[in-house]
């Protein structure tokens, strides 16, 4: 593929830079640049999981294979006038999650339990029939898979970035994100400062209501559940040092 990027790329690029944009035509050229290289990533994609899918088809095998079509994290297209990831907010945070596996899973099911990448480890060695390590920190899937809903499932999950300065400069943050709310701390600058915001009242993310007396009970009950997460997960007072990060 790298051969082709030459001929693609080149007359486009001559041709930005003899314009010579400033301002919003500047801005508004790399917006478009930058979703037209992400739309064409996102379609090669839907190109080669098609692919997999007839060869499963064609071989017999669709009926006994798990596919699970997901991310690594959200991205921002543009939203909030934001692009790239790494924050805790929704569009960053959220990840896609598709899996099939006919008799298994119900076409068109869904479910709305918190599920994480840590998952899918204990999800395929459950669906082998081998035993999780205890020490593994996911949850097999397939309970939810089967449309059972765990009592004792994960009710909230801690979040952490703390990669700054940088060069992506998303300043260092944690929190607690439950199905409804997300309690966010930001910390190490001149600015250190929490925010709580309500996704059901309010799912972009514009208001925060951390000082709202109405929710002074549910900051209470985040900011403790926030501090066990932190203690249970052993997450150090002090952030790793450059170089000894991952």
């Amino acid at each position: 593929m790298l051969r082709y990027y030459p001929g693609y790329y080149k007359p486009r690029n001559e041709a930005f830079a003899k314009a010579n944009l400033q301002g919003k035509d500047l801005i508004r050229w790399k917006y478009n640049r930058y979703m037209h290289d992400y739309l064409a990533c996102t379609k090669s994609v839907d190109e080669s999981v098609g692919r997999i899918a007839d060869f499963l088809r064609e071989n017999g095998l669709e009926e006994n294979t798990l596919v699970v079509y997901s991310s690594d994290q959200g991205f921002y297209l543009g939203e909030h006038g934001w692009f790239d990831k790494r924050w805790i907010f929704e569009e960053s945070l959220r990840t896609p999650l598709i899996c099939k596996w006919p008799g298994m899973i119900k076409p068109g099911a869904t479910n709305a339990n918190i599920v994480s990448n840590l998952d899918f480890a204990e999800t395929f060695l459950d669906a082998a029939g081998v035993a999780v390590p205890a020490e593994m920190q996911g949850r097999s899937l397939l309970p939810l898979f089967k449309g059972e809903s765990p009592t004792d499932w994960r009710k909230n999950f801690y979040y952490h970035y703390y990669e700054f300065p940088g060069a992506h400069s998303v300043k260092k943050h944690y929190g607690v994100v439950t199905d409804r709310y997300k309690l966010v701390r930001f910390y190490g600058t001149d600015s250190d400062y929490s925010e709580l915001f309500d996704l059901k009242a309010d799912p972009q993310e514009m208001r925060d209501v951390i000082s709202d007396p109405g929710y002074a009970e549910t900051r209470k009950m985040l900011e403790e559940e926030l501090a066990r997460l932190r203690r249970s997960l052993e997450v150090p007072d002090q952030d790793p040092p450059e170089g000894k990060r991952s």
